[in-house]
């Protein structure tokens, strides 16, 4: 143990340190490690080298984003000027984001817009070829961690990589990732498409993103192909895009997605997870009536991205949920909100076995819940716990499709209720939009005070 804060540590101690740090996240102990951490971080001042290492562990997410950017951070205080160890802790920031969250807000920590600054600064002022690319590489991804703040710099910095290196496949494929999270899909598709035409051999990850950017492009016929190369089971079908039947998923779904964002509206507003019917890799059917409304809902396309946030425990069973990338077509579905009582767990919802297709109730007291940060993302928790409780008084929405008449799904409504006697439901919105005035008034009363209840 350090004698006092300014000791100089010698180089085995150094050596110690890291092989125990190490030691540490081989063991998944992060406080253990963080211990090993900060004497690490005195002596890095001193020791480009050791600082490179230390930015090398974050480059490959050894750590908490809190944390790796708190190392990030001291790393760069000691070493602005020195191009190379910046441009590597530019790379790095990866592992200061939970980037798996792809429409989080901007971060309001004012290193990443100081970093970008530097950076933007020593790429301009080198003519050297090599270093340029270190720090542009560097460059465009600290900007690309600001969400659309600092889109224009991300751009010329991926622009510029495909200009000094137009052979080097992962530079094509670089530009074409952050195209695809702009929603820029066709632009994203064509850079893809030359990373596979240029790579000298497959990649995974380069026929991912064709196949997610040719999805929100809608060329269907060129995400077939790329999903049928990798062994998946589609043909086209709805949306004249690939069709496979997936089992259902969860998404992660945002008011405003970054791809739908600009610098000047960076907010993602609400967010809300959801059940979504998954048609292929990297889209589906919204199947949840949404709680808030978030410009998506029921029977909207979405399309959704990469590997999944997190997975979500139901029994025995492993729900993965996806980051929403965007909107790919609107139902137009109409809602109405609805308050009734029932008997037994889910007997309202029930009846909606009872109307015509493309017409549904559903409980929101009875599917939604708000979790803590932490517990949405722990594997353990068992969502299925809260979808057995009992309510005797329930609110929720209709959803009713576009080609079906209100006032006959109203009548069917009032059907399929009765024959669960002695269960109520009060939607007067729904009696307003058929017509019923007098009926709505007398729901709206109903409807309140249950609310209020």
């Amino acid at each position: 143990m350090l004698r006092f804060p300014g000791a100089k540590l010698s180089p085995a101690k150094i050596e110690a340190l890291e092989r125990s740090l190490d030691e540490a996240l081989g063991a998944d102990d992060p406080e253990r490690a963080w211990r090993c951490v900060k004497p690490l971080l005195r002596a890095q001042k001193r020791d480009a080298e050791l600082a490179a290492r230390l930015v090398e562990r974050v480059d490959r997410q050894a750590f908490d984003p809190d944390r790796g950017l708190d190392l990030l951070k001291a790393v760069f205080a000691a070493h602005a000027e020195d191009a190379e160890l910046v441009a590597s802790i530019g790379a790095a920031t990866e592992g200061a984001r939970d980037i798996d969250q792809l429409n989080l807000a901007a971060p309001d920590d004012p290193f990443f817009a100081e970093l970008v600054a530097t950076l933007e600064r020593l790429a301009s002022d080198t003519d050297d070829p090599k270093r340029e690319i270190g720090l542009l590489n560097g460059l465009a991804v600290a900007a690309r961690m600001m969400a659309r703040q600092r889109d224009g710099v991300a751009e010329r910095a991926y622009r510029r990589l495909t200009e000094l290196s137009p052979q080097q496949s992962s530079a094509h494929y670089n530009y074409g990732l952050w195209l695809k999270t702009r929603g820029r899909f066709r632009e994203g598709m064509e850079a893809n498409q030359r990373a596979i035409a240029l790579a000298k051999e497959a990649h995974e990850a380069y026929d991912w993103n064709l196949g997610i950017c040719a999805t929100g492009a809608g060329e269907g016929s060129v995400a077939l192909a790329v999903w049928k190369r990798l062994g998946q089971k589609v043909a086209i079908g709805r949306f004249e895009l690939p069709d496979g039947g997936y089992p259902e998923c969860k998404l992660r779904l945002a008011e405003r997605p970054l791809a739908e964002r600009s610098p000047g509206d960076d907010d993602p507003g609400l967010e809300e997870t959801i059940w979504i019917e998954r048609l292929s890799p990297c889209h589906g059917i919204v199947r949840s009536v949404l709680y808030h409304k978030l410009g998506v809902d029921y029977g909207d396309a979405v399309l959704i991205d990469g590997a999944p946030i997190t997975y979500h425990k139901y029994g025995d069973s492993e729900v993965p949920v996806f980051p929403h990338l965007a909107t790919l077509h609107r139902g137009g579905y109409r809602f109405f909100d609805f308050a009734g009582t029932q008997e037994t767990e889910r007997q309202l919802e029930s009846a909606s076995r009872d109307l015509p297709a493309g017409a549904l109730l559903y409980s929101h007291t009875e599917r939604f819940q708000t979790l803590c940060a932490s517990c949405w993302r722990d594997p353990d928790v068992d969502h299925a716990e809260h979808d057995a409780e009992e309510h005797h008084v329930v609110t929720g929405r209709i959803a009713i499709a576009p080609e079906l008449d209100i006032g006959e799904v109203l009548t069917a409504i009032d059907a399929a209720v009765a024959s669960l006697d002695p269960c109520r439901l009060f939607a007067p919105d729904l009696a307003r939009a058929a017509g019923q005035e007098e009926r709505a008034r007398f729901e709206q009363r109903r409807f309140d005070m249950l609310r209020a209840g």
